[in-house]
């Protein structure tokens, strides 16, 4: 037959074919898989050690010692502000209680909410308890701390990793989170495995890699 009549049915042949519903719902099938592929992984990978923290000792709003050795063996997500706080703080911590309802809502244990003021000279155990109540801390859950201003200092700069800015000498204010927002993620033998976000993409991040960590933290430590 002419060369032409075997191109008119070649066009015919995959005209018939891309008008199947089946290789349509293939090709459609194929894409979706493909598109969906990332969040099929429910669990994310294991995040990495980042450094150790140093053992502390704070207090809560109950004016008891609470710090490394209450939260050994438990998985938390810190985070630092302080009451007067007009800028990120208030961010922040709607984010830790965003963290808080999800646990809560999912039944998910394990996981402790931290919160560390920098301005401990004003946020005593007193004003911490009065502030968790606005904010709606469920205590067997989430915790307020506060300390020597000196403590709390070495703690967040030196044990934390994060920047501050302290007031300048014989200036009143409370040492000052640099405006990072960050919320870090410590695993139950006090090492630091994050920092995230209170953005929705963020807390996203934390609340699942805060359960995958909870998951390992019976598991011994491998030495350096």
């Amino acid at each position: 037959p002419p060369r032409g009549v075997h191109g008119a049915g070649g066009a015919v042949n995959a005209r018939a074919v891309f008008r199947s519903p089946y290789v349509w719902g293939l090709l459609i099938g194929i894409v979706t898989l493909t598109l969906i592929r990332p969040l099929l992984r429910h669990i994310p990978e294991p995040p990495p050690v980042l450094s150790q923290l140093p053992d502390f000792s704070l207090v809560s709003i109950d004016g008891k010692p609470y710090g490394s050795a209450e939260l050994r063996g438990q998985v938390y997500v810190a985070n630092f502000f302080f009451t007067s706080c007009r800028s990120i703080c208030p961010a922040i911590m709607k984010g830790m209680a965003r963290l808080q309802d999800g646990f809560a809502a999912r039944n998910i244990t394990g996981i402790r909410l931290v919160s560390i003021s920098v301005d401990p000279e004003h946020d005593t155990p007193e004003v911490l308890g009065a502030y968790g109540k606005e904010m709606g801390v469920a205590p067997h859950r989430w915790t307020l701390l506060t300390g020597d201003p000196e403590q709390v200092r070495r703690l967040v700069v030196d044990g934390f990793k994060t920047p501050v800015i302290t007031p300048l000498p014989g200036s009143p204010g409370p040492i000052d989170i640099a405006h990072t927002g960050k919320l870090v993620l410590v695993d139950g033998f006090g090492r630091i495995r994050g920092y995230y976000g209170t953005d929705e993409m963020g807390l996203d991040e934390v609340y699942n890699r805060a359960q995958h960590v909870a998951s390992q933290k019976r598991e011994t430590p491998h030495e350096e």
